[in-house]
């Protein structure tokens, strides 16, 4: 008797056949082998995607300027290179500016992610930024991917998997370590200066970082929901999030 199993990624199912137990199995070597090679398959699997059946999401229910989630990497923010993905969900209107990411160093804003007073979508890096044209953010769930290349300057939007013009920006810039995360505020100085009126207030969550861009298919590929691929500059199954104020961590499925 072979064993044998399907593994839907998607929706996390194992399909195994149905099989009677036959005593006989167990006094033959090699199909004790097999069951053993089997199971242990079995837990791998297991213990692959059953972390991400619960997910944590970062809500923030009202406007302040005191609430917000600090992020702590897995490695530091040198970079010459990255691509910075998230999934948002806001009901916040067009009228003001929000900030969906900032990293600051004591002397810079390194990083920050805004969408825009008229609906852009931009980051900048210590300086002016670089604005994208997109579809409005809403009540239902968006995934962003923001990238950037030094060397060349290219930079771009990915929005659902669906990919911008690209842009010209920073070239030869290098990204500073040193700095803090923050997820719900834009600091004007090293963790304070907030404004309420650009506070981010709605959900976010599966906010990921690798220190390259990665290809139009691994894009395609995190939007779907199709692979397991970490951020190496950080992961946001095993970040550490520190909350203060007004916000709910809450475990959802993806």
């Amino acid at each position: 008797m072979d064993l044998e199993f399907e593994l839907d990624a998607k929706n996390e199912t194992i399909n195994l056949p149905v099989f009677s137990w036959d005593q006989d199995i167990f006094t033959n070597s090699a199909y004790r082998a097999k069951m053993r090679l089997s199971f242990a398959l079995l837990i791998t699997i297991s213990a692959v995607f059953g972390g991400s059946l619960a997910f944590r999401s970062v809500v923030f229910p009202s406007e302040t300027s005191n609430s917000y989630v600090e992020m702590i990497p897995q490695n530091p923010l040198t970079l010459k290179a990255f691509t910075l993905c998230m999934r948002v969900a806001t009901e916040l209107s067009g009228e003001r500016e929000i900030i969906l990411f900032a990293y600051r160093t004591p002397d810079y804003d390194e990083l920050n992610v805004w969408r825009e007073l008229d609906g852009r979508l931009s980051f900048y890096l210590s300086g002016s930024g670089v604005l994208f044209k997109v579809p409005d953010l809403g009540s239902l769930q968006n995934h962003l991917c923001f990238t950037w290349d030094s060397s060349s300057g290219a930079a771009a939007l990915f929005m659902n998997g669906r990919k911008s013009v690209t842009k010209i920006y920073r070239k030869g810039h290098t990204i500073q370590p040193g700095g803090r995360i923050l997820i719900g505020q834009d600091p004007d100085n090293y963790l304070g200066g907030f404004d309420k009126s650009q506070s981010f207030v709605g959900e976010i969550f599966d906010v990921n970082m690798w220190d390259s861009v990665l290809s139009d298919s691994e894009m395609q590929n995190l939007f779907h929901q199709r692979t397991t691929q970490k951020g190496n500059v950080f992961d946001w199954e095993t970040l550490d999030l520190k909350s203060t104020g007004e916000v709910e961590i809450i475990n959802v499925n993806p």
